[in-house]
């Protein structure tokens, strides 16, 4: 079978682990050239030596998606490399800490929000302006079914990915008749290091909130790069400005 993304050059931020990890190989795998950018240099590292044992192409750039000036020197130096860029998924997040509303500090909320919300825009700002320059290009944002409903004792995380899909909403709009469609994916609980922790705080959150979502299971992040993978084909070609639930159907409740 042909391959999806021949000839494609894909960008993942937070490619070190979890969703953003599954979904740089699951694109890899489509013959993409794969970016992947993440703080954690090892984790990113290690992410393309798995590419690569396929023999597929992936180049690693570790970076903070909060540092403009790295991230204009990352879409210069693939503009520089490759002439183009036509995927992008916007992945890298963090979880916060756990507390309520009132107990949240502003450091902890600029933290939070710096990442997750403000880093997201920043990437589209810049891959947007790549992409303009050539045929278009499909993104993707990592939002949440925190940003679909409130979820407790994450009021920075709810709030940034809300956020998320505003700005992916917005963005579809802007750029809609320059061929560069805009989704974003929102996951319900899955097996990442980010929920590890979550169980840790809190013994036993993770297979109550499994119950929660009626396919009765946690979600793997293969199934997320899966979703993702589909969202940047061509198949959905007529799909923008989407905030897709990929939760086992917890927000159908």
């Amino acid at each position: 079978m042909p391959k999806l993304f021949k000839n494609k050059i894909a960008l993942v931020t937070g490619g070190a682990s979890g969703i953003g990890r599954a979904t740089a190989i699951a694109m890899a795998r489509e013959n993409a050239t794969v970016i992947v950018t993440d703080l954690e240099k090892e984790g990113c590292k290690a992410t393309v030596e798995t590419i690569k044992k396929e023999d597929n192409n992936a180049v690693a750039h570790p970076m903070d998606v909060t540092n403009e000036k790295s991230l204009i020197e990352l879409i210069e130096q693939i503009d520089s490399q490759f002439g183009q860029l036509d995927i992008a998924f916007n992945n890298a997040g963090i979880g916060g800490n756990f507390k309520r509303t009132a107990e949240y500090s502003i450091v902890e909320w600029n933290q939070v929000i710096s990442v997750n919300l403000t880093g997201v825009w920043l990437c589209m700002k810049h891959e947007i302006e790549l992409m303009l320059k050539g045929n278009g290009g499909a993104i993707v944002n990592t939002a949440s079914v925190a940003g679909l409903v409130g979820m407790g004792y994450a009021p920075a995380y709810t709030a940034a990915k809300h956020g998320v899909i505003g700005l992916t909403k917005n963005a579809a709009l802007e750029y809609a008749k320059k061929n560069i469609r805009v989704n974003a994916i929102c996951p319900g609980v899955i097996e990442t290091n980010m929920t590890k922790t979550a169980d840790e705080f809190r013994p036993g959150w993770l297979e109550t909130t499994a119950k929660l979502a009626p396919i009765g299971r946690i979600g793997q992040p293969e199934e997320m790069a899966n979703a993702v993978v589909w969202l940047c084909s061509q198949g959905a070609s007529y799909v923008t400005g989407h905030a897709m639930a990929a939760d086992g159907g917890f927000v159908a409740r």
